[in-house]
């Protein structure tokens, strides 16, 4: 009977947000497996005695990154971690989009402001700020030229906490097309969600947002599949990847292209796909048996 370690964090004093966990949870026992929801950060924890840590709601990563990375490391040498180590370290800084781009890949523009570097902030068009490692859309906001004022407070609230910014265009498409979340998981295409633009104008980049408004099922296009792949195929050294979701938004050119590339604790949108449960189950107890049936590359 394999042992699978659903990997969580604690939102006490607020309730889990995560839907997908309790169906989850109940479907893997249903299926014969030993299935525990555990917090990352707590220290009594015995990664060992599991045969998998599925990584699936650590949403308060984006604080504790340096923290949630050595976890990571160390959890990998105790057990089978899905996503691995390596691919966690690399993902949860978002210049890896600059990577996708070098090679290829469709990429919403990114540039970089770490702390102590100069500001330069777009003047002909909307752009948005944002932390190189976030999530849930944290600490970022969408400004228009004649916020040029505002912007820097947020950057520099940002360098004061150590964080790196990124400054991209604002995607105009997603006021149209949504942004669209294509999932695969244990080596397939499984199914893909859309939803509308987070980032209203005016929002301060502190305030609280809605992570994923007017989220619905959608029908993946021949284009976004390909696009799709070529992200997962120019993720680097990721022979193993369990899950993976990536997102989009229609660029400049109508296109697709990839806004962000989520390999860490990405929402699977389960209620909204319920017919995906069986063959999510089905991946994490073949990942749980050992490696070699764990690739999330089409």
């Amino acid at each position: 009977m394999p042992r699978v370690a659903l990997v969580t964090y604690d939102p006490r004093p607020e309730p889990s947000h995560d839907r997908d966990l309790p169906v989850l949870l109940d479907a893997l026992r249903a299926a014969g497996a030993e299935a525990d929801a555990v917090f990352w950060d707590d220290a009594e924890v015995d990664w060992g005695g599991y045969d998998l840590a599925l990584i699936r709601s650590t949403w308060d990563y984006s604080w504790r990154v340096a923290e949630f990375v050595a976890w990571a490391e160390r959890c990998a040498k105790a057990t089978r971690l899905a996503n691995p180590a390596e691919v966690v370290r690399w993902n949860t800084d978002k210049r890896y989009l600059g990577e996708l781009a070098a090679a290829g890949v469709p990429t919403v523009p990114t540039r970089y402001l770490a702390p102590g570097d100069a500001v330069d902030l777009p003047d002909d068009r909307e752009y948005v700020v944002k932390p190189a490692s976030g999530a849930g859309a944290r600490y970022a906001a969408r400004y228009t030229p004649e916020q040029h004022g505002t912007a820097v407070r947020q950057l520099a609230r940002m360098h004061e906490e150590g964080l790196t910014a990124m400054v991209q265009p604002y995607m105009k498409g997603i006021d149209a097309g949504g942004e669209r979340a294509l999932l695969f998981f244990g080596g397939r295409f499984l199914h893909a969600s859309r939803k509308r633009a987070v980032l209203a104008p005016g929002t301060a980049f502190d305030a609280a947002k809605v992570a994923h408004p007017g989220l619905e099922p959608w029908t993946a296009t021949p284009a976004e599949l390909a696009v799709a792949e070529r992200a997962l195929a120019a993720v680097p050294d990721a022979p193993e990847l369990l899950y993976a979701r990536v997102d989009l938004v229609d660029g400049d050119d109508a296109q697709p292209w990839v806004m962000e590339l989520e390999l860490v604790e990405p929402n699977l949108f389960l209620d909204l796909h319920p017919r995906s449960l069986a063959l999510v189950v089905a991946a994490i107890l073949r990942a749980a048996q050992g490696p070699g049936a764990t690739s999330a590359h089409p």
